[in-house]
């Protein structure tokens, strides 16, 4: 048997299935099965050393096959303690001879120490869901900092920790926002997130949606995603926000809109989706109905005040797997799924494959273009360059068999024209 590479995984005995699940995946992945051919051709990213900090599920196993393929040294590790699955963790290093470092359910000290392991490699290039690698790496270790190329971001909450490190002079080299392309933020953050937040609600619970009122806090492109697919089963949908544009939107897309404060009262089933801190807090969980359910589909555990949800619990138990029972003073039962942490990958499987394709081709795509072209810049969160999307995105569509028009010579000396009117 070859030597295994660096690793700390649950159970190597679960590689066989995890080999199974990650080729299940690759067929939904027809770009990044395009990609790898075309990396393990060109090898855009010999000589490069990546600490990755993701989800480590069957397709980060297909994206960090690809980064191998284009001759990366990949360390994974996860970006969440309930989003490994451990048997993608045992096949990656069984089977593919990668080094991952992530357990499910692990604790905050473990966490901590894989992604330490993954900068021990001493990384050219990051990639992080969240930013707690990067975070880590500059407040703990600021002088690898200068041996780092560049990196990337998949997530919205790591883009908002990343420009508050910009704004403070923190940031010590380029960071390419990845979340911010039009591909991740439209079919990423409101198909994916839509889809496999409802799915982990219902594995969960196997809760009838239709009926029920849903009460979804933040309609950025997640938050509507997930109240489309609530109103698709059938929910009642009360939006909560603090931006008066997104606000306006809910309300003309005929959803009712109210603070969190009036919605408390109303809702069967809550989900947090803003990317902030103590959105449903004590006052509101004193306000809600007999059998309420939360949930969080923000990326980290902070959306739901988890520490006012014990103050005010009698008892606790668990019913359901990845579903547990608060009983109030008064009898009033609250249920909080997957620890309010990632509904969709604590109670399910996160985003299908599918989704996942195009926004793993953008980070691959990425990649090779830091590093066969360089840093775009200094130090400071970068954009996408079109191109790159709008590759994916034909790519894609190609792999649907669908096919687009071509402008014609004529609409293009329209568009760029200016004394051609009526």
């Amino acid at each position: 048997m070859p030597e295994l590479p660096p690793h700390d995984i649950a159970d190597l005995g679960l590689a066989a299935r995890g080999r199974t699940r990650i080729e299940w995946a690759e067929h939904g992945m027809p770009v990044l099965g395009l990609l790898r051919e075309r990396f393990a051709a060109e090898r855009p990213l010999e000589g490069q050393t990546v600490a990755a900090c993701l989800h480590v599920t069957t397709e980060t196993a297909n994206l960090v096959r690809t980064l191998a393929a284009g001759g990366a040294d990949v360390t994974l590790v996860a970006s969440n303690p309930l989003s490994t699955q451990d048997d993608t963790a045992a096949a990656l290093v069984g089977e593919y001879g990668l080094s991952v470092h992530a357990v499910r359910g692990e604790d905050a000290e473990a966490y901590y120490r894989h992604i330490d392991v993954a900068l021990d490699r001493r990384p050219t290039m990051t990639m992080d869901d969240g930013c707690d690698l990067v975070n880590r790496l500059h407040g703990e270790r600021p002088g690898q900092a200068a041996r780092v190329l560049a990196g990337t971001e998949e997530t919205t909450t790591g883009v908002i920790r990343l420009r508050a490190m910009e704004r403070a002079g923190a940031l010590r080299y380029p960071v390419v926002a990845v979340n911010d392309t039009p591909s991740k933020r439209l079919f990423d953050n409101r198909f994916g997130t839509g889809q496999s937040t409802i799915d982990g609600i219902i594995r969960s619970t196997n809760l009838l949606l239709a009926g029920r009122t849903v009460v979804v806090a933040g309609f950025g492109f997640c938050g509507r995603g997930v109240a489309s697919r609530a109103r698709g089963l059938g929910a009642e949908i009360v939006v909560t926000e603090v931006d008066p544009i997104r606000a306006l939107e809910a309300r003309m897309e005929g959803y009712r809109v109210m603070p969190m404060a009036d919605a408390a009262a109303h809702g069967d089933v809550f989900v947090t989706v803003t990317g902030n801190t103590s959105i449903i807090r004590g006052e509101h969980l004193e306000a809600m109905h007999d059998g309420a359910i939360l949930c969080n589909a923000g990326h980290f555990d902070v959306e739901i005040d988890l520490a006012a949800l014990e103050k005010l619990a009698v008892s606790r138990r668990g019913v359901r797997p990845d579903a547990e029972e608060f009983r109030m003073a008064d009898g009033r039962r609250l249920v909080l799924l997957a620890q309010g942490r990632l509904v969709n990958l604590g109670a399910a499987e996160g985003h299908p494959a599918a989704v996942m394709d195009m926004s793993f081709a953008d980070q691959a795509l990425v990649m090779a273009w830091l590093s066969t072209e360089g840093p775009p810049r200094a130090a400071g969160v970068v954009d996408v360059p079109p191109g790159i999307d709008a590759e994916v995105a034909r790519l894609k569509l190609a792999s649907m068999g669908t096919a687009i028009d071509v402008l014609t010579e004529e609409q293009e000396t329209y568009l760029g024209s200016y004394d051609l009117g009526t």
